[in-house]
């Protein structure tokens, strides 16, 4: 199927979306996710039920304007007393700025939270900016107090807090260890800006 065609199916499931018509797909946060199956047909969701669902871009913008993004490290960085920079610092490693991002094993949004910690930390809509810093801060604020420690907390966020307390320390990971490294070299050049 062409990309044209499927934009041009997708506006047609909005638009009786939002004319009442049998296909609600504006519930909720009005995204819909779609996914090209084996046979390559394509599926159209308001609700994922799986992480194969993407967002279909047309109806979501990728760019943030800085200023909003600012307003919302700030305020969940105050509410859960971690510093804007390092949060700030997390979201341009995980995600490099991008709300729709997904990892190739299934972390989504901006602070790239995986879908199992989703379900525990109550975040139904993980591309929406404010939601999943929300809870990527509020998660991030549990594991510095769970280990009372950046680089460790930082290597929980990444790895999973059960493989730092097996390897009592940051997991010998290759990519773990380099996303501390550069988490904590970001956070350093951010309070430097300040």
């Amino acid at each position: 199927m062409k990309p044209l065609l499927i934009q041009v199916l997708a506006w047609l499931f909005m638009l009786f979306g939002m004319t009442g018509g049998p296909a609600q797909v504006q519930a909720g946060s009005g995204t819909i996710y779609f996914y090209q199956d084996d046979r390559g047909t394509f599926h159209f969701t308001d609700l994922p039920t799986s992480d194969m669902y993407r967002p279909f871009e047309t109806f979501r913008s990728r760019e943030i304007h800085s200023e909003n993004l600012s307003q919302l490290i700030h305020h969940y960085g105050e509410r859960y007393s971690v510093d804007p920079g390092l949060i700030l610092a997390m979201i341009q490693v995980e995600s490099g700025f991008d709300p729709n991002a997904v990892s190739p094993v299934g972390a989504q949004g901006l602070m790239q939270i995986m879908p199992q910690t989703q379900k525990e930390l109550g975040l139904t809509e993980p591309f929406v900016p404010g939601s999943n810093i929300e809870a990527g801060t509020r998660y991030f604020r549990y594991l510095l107090d769970r280990f009372d420690d950046l680089p460790l907390a930082l290597a929980a966020y990444n790895a999973g807090p059960s493989r730092v307390e097996r390897y009592q320390g940051v997991p010998p990971f290759p990519e773990t260890r380099e996303y501390v490294r550069k988490v904590l070299e970001l956070f350093e050049n951010n309070q430097q800006i300040q």
